[in-house]
């Protein structure tokens, strides 16, 4: 719907940028008298659960590779921004344009072989400036730990690879792939033998997590990224399921009776039909 097809006094001027246009929607949405009661209620830490969703569907909207849904999708995600930063500001904490501000103010400090006279660097020279002065903003910030400033509330996949570049750009990593490939063997016995040995479930928990994260590591080795790798086998997986209900729908088959043995041969049938794509 374009701003045109809009009523109400939340309706601007023509002359108005789009997002102008937003951000007024927003403060009559959180009016406190003629305002949207459910939008009136929201706090910051309601709201987070629907940003990471919108964020997540603009990551799917770019998997299918559809235009103009990837377009609504980063709107929805924009919207998203706007409205945390609103409540922000009835908090007088800061405004979107800070926020605004600030990204535009950190985004030329780690680029002054852009906005400044310093030479032009590689893709690898810039990626290595650009950690460099993330490290100096954290140790301005309190955060002077290696590991400091990786967001808990990432997935917790996407976390583990960070961690471990950043414990890499110290020198605390494999030297290649191989020697990961054998940490894999070595935490797996780990947990096998947690298993055997009847541990207690917490225990088998941290087992299995260090089996995780050692997959995790050699995936970045590999220049694999294992939060993407795992969405495009989810999909596979997906695809395959309905295409094994397909089959037993065309055959009269009950799944819910079907033993393991009739199972796998539908799975082979899907797996074969499915082979190399993911349609």
């Amino acid at each position: 719907m374009s701003s045109q097809d809009l009523s109400g006094d939340c309706l601007q001027k023509k002359n108005l940028t789009a997002l102008q246009n937003l951000l007024n929607i927003m403060e009559k949405l959180r009016d406190p008298i003629s305002g949207c009661a459910w939008d009136r209620d929201q706090t910051l830490a309601s709201i987070l659960s629907h940003t990471l969703e919108e964020a997540y569907e603009v990551a799917e909207a770019i998997a299918v590779g559809e235009p103009l849904a990837i377009r609504d999708e980063l709107g929805d995600l924009l919207f998203q921004v706007v409205f945390l930063s609103r409540i922000a500001e009835e908090q007088n904490w800061f405004s979107f344009d800070d926020v605004a501000e600030a990204i535009v103010s950190k985004l030329v400090r780690r680029h002054p072989h852009v906005f400044a006279t310093t030479k032009a660097l590689s893709s690898l020279e810039q990626t290595q400036a650009w950690e460099k002065f993330k490290a100096r903003e954290r140790e301005v910030a309190g955060q002077g730990g290696v590991l400091a400033g990786i967001a808990l509330a990432l997935p917790a996949l996407t976390r583990a690879t960070k961690l471990g570049k950043r414990a890499a750009q110290v020198g605390f990593d494999w030297p290649d792939s191989v020697g990961v490939r054998a940490k894999i063997n070595e935490e797996l016995a780990e947990f096998e033998a947690a298993v055997a040995d009847s541990e207690s479930a917490q225990r088998q928990i941290e087992e299995f997590g260090d089996v995780l994260f050692s997959f995790v590591n050699w995936a970045r080795h590999l220049k694999i990224d294992p939060e993407a790798a795992l969405r495009v086998a989810n999909v596979k997986f997906e695809k395959r399921f309905a295409h094994m209900e397909r089959i037993a729908l065309a055959r009269g088959i009950a799944l819910e009776s079907i033993g393991l043995p009739a199972w796998e041969t539908l799975w082979l049938e899907a797996k074969a039909a499915h082979h190399g794509c993911l349609d």
